[in-house]
C-alpha cells in the first residue's frame, strides 16, 4: 500500500490526476489545490464548469482548517457522507459551486486517510465516469476513456465490488440541514 501511496503523491505534486478505490465507489482525485489538475479532471470528465466536485480530508481538524467552523458537524458513523458546506476556503475555485459550497467527506478507507495524511491536501473524489454515464461499481465497468486519461491508476482493490456513492447532506447559510441523496 505504501508503494502506492508513494506513487500518488508524486502524480499529485505534479498536477496530475489518479484513478483510486475510495470508501463508496473508484474516484479520480488530483490535488484540490490546484485550479489545472482539476481543469484535468473536468476535461476527463466532460463535465460543464458549473459542476462542483467532492473533496476529501482525513481529519476532523484538516476539515476545520478549510469550512467555517460554525457548520462542523457531527459525522454519522453509519454509511460515508458526504457534507455540502455553505463556503470553503485554501482550495481550487473551480471545484465550488457557484455560491461557494463544496461537498466534503472524511473516508473511512485506510488507503484514502493515509494518502490524504502524507499528501498534506484534500483531494478530489469525483466518480470515475464520463458525466451523464452511470456510476462504475467496480473497476472493470470503469470507461476506456477514463483509464486512457487520468495519469496514474492505483493498483489495489481492482476485484472488489464497490459500496454505492455516499449519502449527501447540504447546510445553508443558516446551518438548515437539507438531505440531497440517501
Amino acid at each position: 500500500m505504501q508503494k502506492e501511496i508513494n506513487t500518488c503523491i508524486n502524480v499529485l505534486k505534479q498536477g496530475g490526476t489518479i484513478l483510486y478505490p475510495t470508501d463508496t465507489i473508484w474516484g479520480i482525485g488530483c490535488d484540490a489545490t490546484n485550479i489545472e489538475a482539476v481543469e484535468k479532471i473536468k476535461k476527463i470528465k466532460n463535465r460543464t464548469a458549473q459542476k462542483s466536485l467532492i473533496i476529501l480530508v482525513d481529519t476532523r481538524s484538516r476539515l476545520k482548517t478549510i469550512i467555517n467552523t460554525k457548520y462542523n458537524i457531527n459525522y454519522p458513523n453509519l454509511k460515508p457522507t458526504t457534507i455540502i458546506y455553505p463556503k470553503v476556503y485554501k482550495i481550487a475555485k473551480n471545484i465550488l459551486a457557484e455560491d461557494g459550497s463544496c461537498g466534503i467527506r472524511i473516508p473511512e478507507d485506510e488507503f484514502c486517510k493515509k494518502l490524504i495524511k502524507q499528501f498534506g491536501y484534500p483531494i478530489t473524489s469525483t466518480s470515475a465516469n464520463i458525466s451523464r454515464e452511470g456510476t462504475p461499481r467496480k473497476f472493470s465497468e470503469i470507461n476506456q476513456a477514463v483509464l486512457k486519461d487520468v495519469d496514474y491508476i492505483v493498483n489495489l482493490r481492482r476485484e472488489e465490488i464497490m459500496e454505492t456513492p455516499s449519502k449527501i447532506i447540504k447546510i445553508d447559510d443558516i446551518g438548515n440541514i437539507k438531505v440531497i441523496r440517501e
